[in-house]
């Protein structure tokens, strides 16, 4: 028996059309169900009329905007595949990425007229819409779409790029199952319902803009805030203004480290949020403990692009006693830590993580390779380096990839930067490997200061000494202005590992 994927738009355009269901906070534009439902309904009749019909996609090169949700869910009453772009990488590099996809239409805000110009020119798009008057115009003119397609619930719905930090970008494909089962994950393990009130500052062409917690707040009937672009000083004044009445936040790390930085951190109420959750990448226990002394204890958890996203959940009652946990798996998904031949490893020991279920992708667009390297039985290679202690939890070590050998011992620099976050006078911090004729590698630890505060190579050193094993301290200490970021705030560190690489080799 095939299941099909029922609209949520138009489920609860239905049952409550007069509930807000999205806030543009840019243009201060705000939607009812019924609007969102009507606006959906009649932008999918434009596209339909452009020639998107069932597995057709569609792509969208726009900053955050309540334009690229309707995009979104008229992608998903055709049956067409909604595909969100990197509005930070350059032409060159998303024009791989859109003759890879080979989208039907192109849409994208003024912003990125010419750069949306220039791709369709270069990888052949047939049409181009751009958000503003023409999108409103397309709007107005169009019917409500007469017939949405019938959906298997198994059907693809969008494509998602991943960074391509080795090689060229795979384009991620997320199901209308995935979804479901991502809402159903988080509506049970942050309490997502038709209450909730969500502020997004995520890029909404990342899983975690779009999946932690906007798509989840949609499924249940809640309302969405679309930030144009992260900005920490309006974002606690949301968070801290009675007359919103946020219940949900989710950021990466350094979304809360920029927000513990601001001036009105130390006098915002952050009282009526029921969830602030973080994942990404490892949140430092320094900075988790900043927050709680303000009285908001963070969620943590972890997912990937690959996997809705959500895979394990922390407890907002286990936050405190199992600081640095990424939490237990949510209700819908199966977990193994294995070694590198695919053994399960003992409990508490290091290895793989690895996942299976159905809120797991069913490969990878157009790349046969990448599917058979990345999947053994079903089970997903995560790349991620976790263990689990004797209550279960699971802690998120580091990426595989960024583990480093060091006189024959594994070193993790997240366990490395956590320890060095200690440091009030260190505002960011990332450590990296470089080769060593005696050590085969040892850790090259890249900070940036606070401002007005003084810090040396030997201090830091000795602090990391006192905290660490000696093979996991740097034996090297570098100053810059910042880090590389990506576009979701993480720190990019296969951009500092060539800056560096660079300069030795000069």
């Amino acid at each position: 028996m095939t299941f099909a994927y029922y609209d949520w738009i138009a489920h609860h355009a239905e049952v409550r059309g007069g509930r807000i269901a999205q806030i543009d906070l840019a243009t201060q534009r705000r939607f009812t169900y019924a609007q969102m439902d009507e606006r959906v309904a009649r932008l999918a009749q434009h596209l339909s009329g452009l020639g998107v019909g069932r597995g057709e996609r569609v792509a969208v090169l726009a900053a955050n905007s309540t334009d690229t949700l309707e995009t979104q869910f008229a992608c998903f009453r055709l049956g067409a595949i909604f595909t969100p772009l990197n509005i930070r990488l350059t032409v060159h590099e998303l024009a791989f990425i859109v003759s890879d996809a080979a989208p039907a239409v192109l849409v994208h805000d003024d912003d990125f007229a010419d750069m949306a110009a220039d791709l369709g020119r270069r990888c052949g798009v047939a049409h181009r819409l751009g958000y503003g008057a023409a999108y409103e115009q397309a709007i107005a003119e169009a019917a409500r779409l007469a017939q949405p397609a019938r959906c298997a619930i198994d059907e693809v719905c969008t494509i998602m790029y991943t960074s391509g930090t080795t090689g060229k970008p795979k384009g991620s494909q997320t199901t209308h199952l995935m979804n479901l089962i991502n809402a159903v994950n988080l509506g049970t393990g942050v309490f997502i319902s038709q209450r909730s009130a969500h502020l997004c500052v995520l890029p909404l062409f990342h899983t975690g803009g779009l999946n932690c917690y906007v798509n989840p707040v949609f499924h249940a009937g809640g309302c969405n805030l679309v930030m144009r672009a992260f900005d920490p000083g309006e974002a606690l004044r949301l968070i801290g203004d009675a007359g919103v009445g946020l219940t949900h936040f989710f950021g990466v790390p350094s979304i809360y480290q920029f927000m513990a930085a601001h001036a009105a951190f130390a006098h915002t109420d952050f009282s009526r949020l029921l969830i602030a959750g973080v994942g990404g990448a490892p949140m430092p226990v320094p900075l988790l403990q900043a927050w709680s002394a303000r009285g908001c204890t963070l969620v943590q958890g972890y997912g990937m692009t690959e996997t809705s996203p959500a895979v394990l959940v922390l407890d907002a009652e286990d936050a405190a006693r199992k600081a640095g946990s990424a939490g237990r798996p949510v209700l819908h998904g199966e977990l193994r830590i294995v070694d590198a031949v695919g053994r399960d490893v003992a409990r508490g020991d290091t290895g793989e993580l690895w996942v299976r279920g159905p809120n797991i992708t069913p490969g990878y667009w157009k790349r046969p390779e990448a599917n058979k390297s990345s999947f053994t039985d079903g089970w997903l290679h995560t790349g991620d380096a976790a263990r689990q202690d004797d209550e279960g939890f699971y802690y998120i070590v580091d990426r595989t990839r960024d583990m480093y050998i060091s006189g024959g011992e594994n070193v993790y620099p997240a366990e490395v930067e956590d320890v060095l976050y200690g440091l009030a006078a260190i505002a960011e911090a990332a450590v990296i490997a470089e080769p060593d004729a005696t050590w085969g590698e040892t850790g090259l630890a890249v900070v940036v200061t606070r401002p007005g505060h003084a810090l040396t190579e030997a201090q830091v050193i000795a602090h990391c000494r006192e905290r660490l094993a000696r093979f996991k301290c740097p034996a090297r200490v570098v100053f810059i202005d910042a880090l590389p970021r990506n576009a979701t705030g993480k720190v990019h560190k296969p951009t500092l590992r060539a800056g560096f690489a660079a300069k030795d080799s000069g």
